[in-house]
């Protein structure tokens, strides 16, 4: 079989969900309302953050952060499965290919770490209430952002540069909607040892030890909530986790049925399907999730909803 060398011109072609024609229509206005939904939703809970002073606190600091990863995280997938459905073209060239693996590790990542530094947030507030503003201070708050930030980077990074030294084959064909790294190592005709290794040892660091932090903070949390002697403040104090509580479960869980699945099965379809709930509908369903349970961010909603004319004239005023 032959092989490609580092510096020729390769493409690949992404299979995607179903080569019949009838159905490109279909999943293009499906996945093309899941997007905008996404977008929408996320981009609705930033600009609340940043224009209601009441939502200035750290919690809804790192839920921005969070809604900012999100919209990254479905933009590196979607927009090119909705052009190559549009088109009906299942090309991605190399360079491209390589960019989608390195944002989504990059958002990926930057989910899972927030999701941690958001679990500590929680565990702060209600364990330690007392010092709750002297702990997760202005200064800390910024750090953990600039940390998670750096570290998905950096772990993205390592991941996609060993890509770089891989001879793959001519035939080079994705089961799969998008450039999925593990995918795309199963396509390479060298040696892929540094790579596994690799992708061991990030996993266990940004895994393995992220979600042993949840669950220590979870563990915390139940803990000290199962102390307080009022039910009402037992419930006030459930309510301030639950939303992230739901997250984390949505996010983990469709992680790992991602990974069952391609482990249980061979079938690539049973694969994809795991592969949308965990990219797509889970940054989708988030903004409803924070939104719906939480009254606070309700209200920051609404009142953005409504300056929303108002902006948007002022806006075109000055375009004018």
């Amino acid at each position: 079989m032959e092989r490609g060398n580092q510096t020729g011109v390769r493409n690949f072609l992404l299979l995607g969900f179903s080569e019949d024609p009838d159905l490109q229509p279909l999943l293009f206005r499906l996945f093309l309302s899941m997007y905008l939904v996404t977008f929408t939703g996320n981009l609705a809970i930033i600009l609340a953050v940043i224009s209601d002073s009441h939502l200035h606190t750290p919690m809804y600091f790192f839920l921005s952060n969070l809604s900012f990863a999100d919209i990254g995280f479905t933009s590196t997938t979607v927009p090119k499965m909705l052009l190559n459905l549009q088109t009906q073209s299942k090309v991605i060239t190399y360079a491209g290919c390589l960019s989608q693996v390195f944002f989504f590790i990059v958002f990926g990542c930057l989910d899972n770490v927030l999701l941690t530094v958001m679990a500590y947030d929680r565990f702060v507030a209600i364990c330690h209430p007392l010092h709750y503003m002297v702990i997760m201070n202005p200064r800390v708050c910024g750090l953990l952002a600039l940390g998670s930030w750096s570290l998905s980077i950096t772990a993205s990074l390592l991941m996609t540069l060993t890509l770089l030294k891989l001879s793959f084959c001519r035939s080079m064909k994705i089961p799969h909607f998008f450039c999925d790294f593990p995918t795309v190592l199963k396509l390479a005709c060298s040696d892929t040892l540094i790579n596994n290794t690799v992708v061991y040892f990030l996993t266990i660091i940004l895994g393995v030890f992220p979600l042993s932090g949840i669950l220590f903070s979870y563990y915390q949390i139940f803990s000290s909530i199962l102390r307080i002697p009022s039910v009402r403040s037992k419930y006030k104090a459930f309510s301030t986790c639950g939303s992230h509580f739901s997250v984390v479960s949505l996010f983990y869980g469709t992680g790992l049925g991602v990974y069952l699945s391609s482990a249980i099965t061979s079938s690539s379809r049973t694969s994809l399907v795991a592969s949308v709930m965990y990219t797509t509908v889970t940054p989708m369903l988030n903004p409803f999730i924070y939104s719906l349970r939480n009254r606070d961010m309700k209200g920051a909603l609404v009142r953005l909803i409504s300056r929303a004319p108002s902006l948007i004239h002022r806006a075109f005023r000055g375009l004018s």
